[in-house]
C-alpha cells in the first residue's frame, strides 16, 4: 500500500481530489467548449473560415507534443511544482485568450494554453493514484474518469450557454475563477515528489515533436485541404513518418536519457489498453463531433437546446463510472469493458435508424445509454493499463496514455468529418437524380409555386429539402461506422491478461 496514502486523511484526500480534478476538467473542457463558439469568434475577430480552425489546431498540436514530456518534467521540477506551473500558466493564458483582439493573438495564446494544459490530465491521474490507498484505487480511477469523460461531454452544453447569454470570450474566462481556486488548493494540500537529475535527448524530442505536430496537422486540416491531393498535407505526412521513424531508431540505439522509454510498450496490458483507448477516443469524439451538427444544422435545434439534449450522455457516464468504482474489485475488468463496448455499440446503432422526423426522445435516450457504456469502458481500461506496468514507468505511462487518447480522438474527428462531407455529396447526387417533373413525391411543392411566384425559389426550396435528406443519410452512415469501430474493439479485450486475486488480496488498480 502506498505510504503517502496511509498518512492522508479523508478530508485531505477530498481537497487534493478537488484541486487536481478541477484543473484536469479545465483542460479537457477546452477541447470541446470552444467548438460551438467558433462562428461567433470568426465574426468578432474578422477571421476567414480557414483561419478560425487554427484556434483548435494550435491547441491540439502543442498539447500533444508536450504530453510525452510529463515524466521528464515531473522528475526535473517535482510533481507539485510542475502542477502549480501548469495550472498558473493555463489560467493566465486562458484570460489572454478571452482578451484577444485578432486571430493571430488567439492562435498564439491557444498554442501556449496547450503547452501548459498538456500535463494536467496525466498529473491528476498520478496524484489521485498516490493519494488513495490500494483498496480505494477503483474509486480514485472512477473519480478521475468522471472528470475526464464528463468534461468534454458537457463542453458543448456549457459552451453554448455561455456564448448565448454572454459572449464567446466567457468560454475562456470561465477557467480563471476555477483555476485560481485549484491553484490555491494544490499549493496548500498536494504533496510533492523528490526531484531527480535527468537528462533529455533533445534530438529525439525534436523528431517526436515533428511527428506528433505533423500528424495533428494532417488530421485537423486534411478534410479542408482535400487530403493527399493537397501538397501541404502530403508534405506534413512525410514529415510525420520521417519524425516517427527517426525517433524510434534513436530510442532503440540510445537506451539512456530518451524522451520516454519505448520499452514501455512491451507490457502487453499497457499496449492493448492504449490501442483500445485510441479506438475508444475515435468512437467517442467522433460521435460527439457529429451530434451538434445533427441537432443544430439538420434538425434546427437552437444552440442551448442542442446542448441540453446532449447532457444525458454526461449523466449516464457519471452514473456508470461511480457504479464501476464500487464493483471493480469484485469482477473481471474485461467483462466490464466488454459490456460497455456492447452497450455503446447498441446506442450508436440506434442512430442508423434516424430520420428527419425523429423525436427528442430518440436523441436523449441513446445518448444516455452511450454515457453508461462509455463509463463502463473507461475506468476498467485505465485500471488494466497500469495494473502490470512497473512503478518506474508509470509516470511516463500516464503521459503516453493521455497522448494516445488525444491522437485517437483527432483521428476519430477527422475520419467522421471526412466521411460525413463525402457521403453527403454521394447521397446528394443520388437524391437529386430523382428531382424530375415525373416524380409524384414533388407534387406537394406545386402548392408553394403560386405563393413563391418564382420557379427558382421553388427549386431552391426543393434543393434545401434534398440537402437535408442527403445530410441525414450521411449521418446514418457515420453512426454505422462508429458502431463497427466499437465492435472491432471486442477481440482486443481477449489479449488482456488478468489474474484473479487471491482471497483477501486487492486487485491492482492503476497504482502509480
Amino acid at each position: 500500500m502506498n505510504k503517502k496514502a496511509t498518512r492522508t486523511t479523508h478530508c485531505e484526500r477530498r481537497l487534493i481530489t478537488f484541486a487536481v480534478m478541477s484543473a484536469a476538467v479545465m483542460q479537457v473542457l477546452d477541447t470541446t467548449i470552444v467548438n460551438v463558439a467558433l462562428p461567433h469568434m470568426q465574426g468578432s475577430l474578422g477571421a476567414l473560415p480557414d483561419q478560425i480552425s487554427w484556434v483548435l489546431t494550435s491547441y491540439l498540436i502543442s498539447s500533444a507534443i508536450f504530453m510525452p514530456l510529463t515524466g521528464y518534467l515531473t522528475d526535473r521540477l517535482g510533481r507539485k511544482n510542475y502542477l502549480l506551473l501548469s495550472i498558473a500558466g493555463f489560467v493566465l493564458v486562458s484570460a489572454l485568450c478571452g482578451l484577444a483582439t485578432s486571430i493571430g493573438e488567439i492562435v498564439f495564446f491557444r498554442l501556449l494554453q496547450g503547452v501548459f494544459g498538456a500535463a494536467l490530465v496525466p498529473l491528476s491521474q498520478a496524484i489521485l493514484a498516490d493519494t488513495y490507498p490500494k483498496e480505494q484505487q477503483g474509486r480514485a480511477m472512477a473519480i478521475w474518469g468522471v472528470g475526464i469523460m464528463v468534461g468534454p461531454i458537457l463542453g458543448p452544453t456549457l459552451g453554448g450557454y455561455l456564448t448565448e447569454v454572454a459572449s464567446w470570450r466567457w468560454t475562456f474566462y470561465i477557467n480563471v475563477p476555477f483555476g485560481m481556486l485549484s491553484l490555491f488548493l494544490a499549493w496548500q494540500v498536494v504533496p510533492d515528489t523528490p526531484k531527480k537529475d535527468r537528462n533529455m535527448d533533445w534530438v529525439g524530442l525534436a523528431f517526436i515533436s515533428l511527428a506528433i505536430g505533423a500528424t495533428q496537422y494532417v488530421l485537423d486540416r486534411g478534410n479542408n485541404d482535400d487530403w493527399f491531393n493537397g501538397k501541404n498535407i502530403v508534405f506534413a505526412a512525410f514529415l510525420a513518418v520521417l519524425g516517427l521513424i527517426t525517433f524510434v531508431s534513436i530510442s532503440f540505439h540510445k537506451k539512456d536519457n530518451t524522451v520516454f522509454d519505448v520499452s514501455i510498450f512491451k507490457d502487453r496490458n499497457f499496449l492493448v489498453a492504449s490501442i483500445v483507448l485510441a479506438i475508444f477516443g475515435l468512437g467517442m469524439y467522433g460521435s460527439m463531433i457529429i451530434q451538434p451538427l445533427l441537432l443544430e444544422d439538420n434538425l434546427g435545434y437552437p444552440v442551448l437546446t442542442a446542448g441540453l439534449a446532449m447532457a444525458p450522455r454526461g449523466i449516464g457516464g457519471f452514473i456508470s463510472m461511480l457504479f464501476v468504482g464500487k464493483i471493480i474489485h469484485k469482477y473481471d475488468p474485461r467483462y466490464l469493458i466488454g459490456l460497455g463496448i456492447i452497450i455503446t455499440a447498441i446506442s450508436n446503432w440506434i442512430g442508423t435508424s434516424y430520420s428527419l422526423m425523429i423525436s427528442p426522445n430518440w436523441i436523449t435516450f441513446p445518448l444516455f445509454l452511450q454515457g453508461l457504456g462509455l463509463g463502463l469502458i473507461f475506468v476498467p481500461l485505465s485500471t488494466v493499463a497500469f495494473s502490470t506496468l512497473p512503478h518506474t514507468m508509470r509516470a511516463e505511462g500516464a503521459g503516453l496514455y493521455s497522448l494516445l487518447r488525444t491522437i485517437g480522438s483527432s483521428v476519430g474527428i477527422s475520419l467522421v468529418i471526412t466521411m460525413f462531407s463525402r457521403h453527403t455529396q454521394i447521397h446528394w447526387n443520388d437524391l437529386s437524380g430523382d428531382v424530375t417533373p415525373y416524380n409524384l413525391a414533388l407534387l406537394p411543392y406545386e402548392t408553394y409555386a403560386p405563393v413563391l411566384d418564382n420557379l427558382s425559389a421553388t427549386m431552391e426550396l426543393i434543393g434545401g429539402s434534398v440537402a437535408r435528406q442527403a445530410q441525414m443519410a450521411a449521418f446514418v452512415d457515420v453512426y454505422a461506422f462508429i458502431t463497427w469501430s466499437f465492435v472491432l474493439m471486442l477481440p482486443l479485450i481477449l489479449l488482456i491478461r488478468y489474474k484473479q486475486p487471491e482471497k483477501g488480496e486487492d486487485l491492482p488498480v492503476g497504482e502509480f
